[in-house]
């Protein structure tokens, strides 16, 4: 597998399996985290698992109802907020390193059709 970044408004992804340690990288417009391959699994594991969960409440709720829904590793959090159809995300890794971002609910569908293309985890 090569190098890939996958990038869009308001983010980008990444993954790079020749590098020793930080094999992954997220990031907004202004910022950007690298992450070892295990916080990367984690990261596309429980961002589809969330919104997976986003798309199943959609029947659950009024139209103007918006949700918070969070998961965890124990490398990561992550929560997602909003309504079911447009949604923010906000992670924190949990290592020595006590990284935090978050994504606006217009970059989150890019952001979920990029760690399909991953295919890390």
């Amino acid at each position: 597998m090569e190098r890939i970044v996958k990038s869009g408004t308001g983010w980008r992804i990444g993954w790079n399996p020749e590098a020793a340690k930080f094999k992954g990288l997220v990031g907004g417009d202004f910022w950007a985290f690298e992450l070892t391959e295990a916080e990367l699994n984690d990261f596309c594991r429980l961002l589809a698992q969330l919104a997976g969960t986003m798309s199943h409440m959609a029947s659950e709720l009024m139209d103007e109802e918006k949700i918070a829904c969070e998961a965890e590793s124990d490398l990561l959090w992550m929560e997602v907020e909003g309504y079911p159809h447009a949604y923010s995300l906000h992670f924190i890794i949990n290592s020595d390193r006590q990284c935090e971002g978050t994504w606006p609910a217009s970059a989150v569908p890019g952001l979920l059709q990029a760690i399909q293309v991953l295919q890390v985890f």
